[in-house]
């Protein structure tokens, strides 16, 4: 099989499946015009978080990585009106972006945005007793992965589901002496919520228009 074709069967789906809109059309292209890294979700993949958050009833939900909010736009919809979802962005760039596209879909009265390292601001949600979340969606900086599952844990609480992405890493995850920081802090990640009694999960490979990689479902159980 080849990227083409994994692209062509996205393209099928997606027209039948996940029609997008004007919001995200335009948080996609407005991304693209000020130079962000194409890294967002695909359509299906948005869709597919959004179905989680349904699922399970989400009220609050917390995502680390914000890009160019396209993915955050998905999730938001997904919360009744009185819901919440706290986003973190390291670059203020990107944040500016997504404030721009989050409130062009009207959004903008859930979504809180928050600018500078998760590192620094998830300890001040934790201070603020912001969560428990019902859904984290971890999509940033694969090195810190596991240090931003722990903060997941800490946000959280039984039935909670926490999302990892791409951490198939087109199949490099396997290599055990990868001297790629993501790989390893992939693998890091995946250890520790194999080893840990709170959580239950498994890991799926994908391939479509974003190419090969995969996610990680976990369970908060305890």
């Amino acid at each position: 099989m080849s990227q083409q074709t994994w692209t062509a069967v996205d393209d099928y789906f997606n027209a039948l499946l996940v029609p997008e809109d004007d919001a995200l059309l335009s948080a996609a292209g407005d991304s693209d015009a000020a130079g962000l890294p194409a890294i967002q979700v695909a359509p299906n993949q948005g869709k597919l978080l959004h179905l989680l958050a349904r699922i399970r009833g989400a009220r609050r939900i917390l995502e680390i990585g914000t890009l160019g909010g396209y993915s955050t736009i998905w999730l938001a919809r997904a919360l009744p009106d009185d819901g919440r979802l706290v986003t973190l962005e390291s670059d203020p760039q990107y944040a500016a972006v997504a404030a721009a596209n989050i409130a062009r879909a009207g959004l903008d009265h859930i979504v809180d945005i928050r600018v500078g390292r998760a590192q620094d601001t998830l300890p001040v949600l934790a201070a603020e007793e912001a969560g428990p979340f019902d859904l984290v969606f971890i999509d940033a900086d694969k090195p810190s992965n596991p240090e931003y599952l722990e903060w997941a844990l800490k946000l959280s609480r039984p039935g909670s589901v926490i999302v990892g992405d791409n951490v198939v890493r087109e199949g490099a995850v396997t290599d055990a002496g990868s001297d790629d920081p993501r790989v390893q802090g992939v693998r890091r990640f995946t250890e520790l919520i194999a080893g840990h009694p709170r959580l239950t999960a498994t890991t799926l490979q994908t391939v479509g228009s974003k190419g090969y990689d995969g996610f990680t479902l976990a369970l908060v159980t305890g």
